[in-house]
């Protein structure tokens, strides 16, 4: 039996490696467990956190961890936006899609995004600085909805979600338009979804650009992440939204309720409170 793994912070309690003494806080691949046994031979990203008393902790799993550096390299590296560019984020009350609609406002773009609930929504456009949102559940044509919201089209698409969505975007990209594809939410099982897009030649017409990509392709601009979005938070031109489940015994919930969209920003388990 394996144990299962994810992205967390832990303490170091005895360590043979020089590059980790005992006290330090580290970042990455880590069991779900109160105790790992970690070798930085194991290719699990290990990094060490530099503790800043402006900045919660929690804040280096998810506005500076993974979520956030996915944000940032994606819409930066892969969707090169443009002030003016009309820009529409889907699972945008999420771990990625809070922070890249923020990252589009302070590029001087026009910002839309879709959550699954009219709490979400509000959180879009009261504490995110979305310019609209609305909740997919509600809307019978996901195509006429983004009509409505952008009736001379998309120049940015950052799809965290696939499926119907990703197929009505498609629609109604700009000419010369751009997807990054960071992930697949609505895919819950590749293997039994019968769901297919339908509408990729638009890519064809519209001279479209659609790219998958992983954070870990572009640690080079890792430094330059961390600069650039603790001072954005520091100056309050960005906040960041978690949801916090406290015990480890309540981490399979909580990976659960990230398929249904029960949480409400980033998803966080506390194993201990510092």
């Amino acid at each position: 039996m394996q144990r299962i793994e994810g992205f967390g912070l832990a303490r170091v309690i005895d360590s043979d490696d020089t590059n980790y003494k005992p006290g330090d806080i580290v970042s990455g691949i880590i069991g779900w467990e109160e105790y790992s046994l970690l070798r930085s031979s194991d290719n699990l990203q290990l990094r060490n956190i530099q503790l800043d008393d402006d900045i919660p902790l929690s804040y280096h799993l998810g506005l500076l961890g993974m979520a956030g550096f996915t944000a940032y390299a994606g819409f930066n590296e892969i969707c090169c936006p443009k002030k003016g560019d009309s820009v529409f984020v889907s699972a945008a009350c999420g771990a990625v899609g809070q922070l890249v609609g923020q990252l589009a406002k302070l590029h001087g773009c026009y910002v839309v995004g879709s959550a699954g609930s009219k709490q979400k929504v509000e959180i879009l456009k009261n504490e995110l600085g979305y310019d609209e949102a609305f909740n997919y559940k509600e809307e019978a044509d996901l195509d006429t909805a983004l009509k409505r919201y952008f009736p001379e089209g998309i120049d940015i698409y950052f799809d965290n979600v696939g499926g119907s969505m990703l197929d009505a975007a498609l629609l109604n990209m700009k000419v010369r338009g751009r997807i990054a594809l960071c992930g697949m939410v609505s895919l819950q099982s590749l293997s039994t979804s019968s769901q297919g897009i339908k509408n990729l030649y638009s890519a064809i017409y519209k001279r479209l650009r659609l790219e998958g990509f992983l954070q870990s392709d572009y640690l080079h601009i890792f430094p330059q992440f961390l600069e650039n979005v603790k001072r954005y938070y520091k100056e309050g031109k960005i906040v960041y939204v978690e949801d916090i489940s406290e015990g480890l015994d309540l981490a399979p919930a909580a990976l659960v309720g990230l398929f249904s969209g029960k949480n409400i920003g980033k998803q966080v388990v506390r194993v201990a409170k510092e």
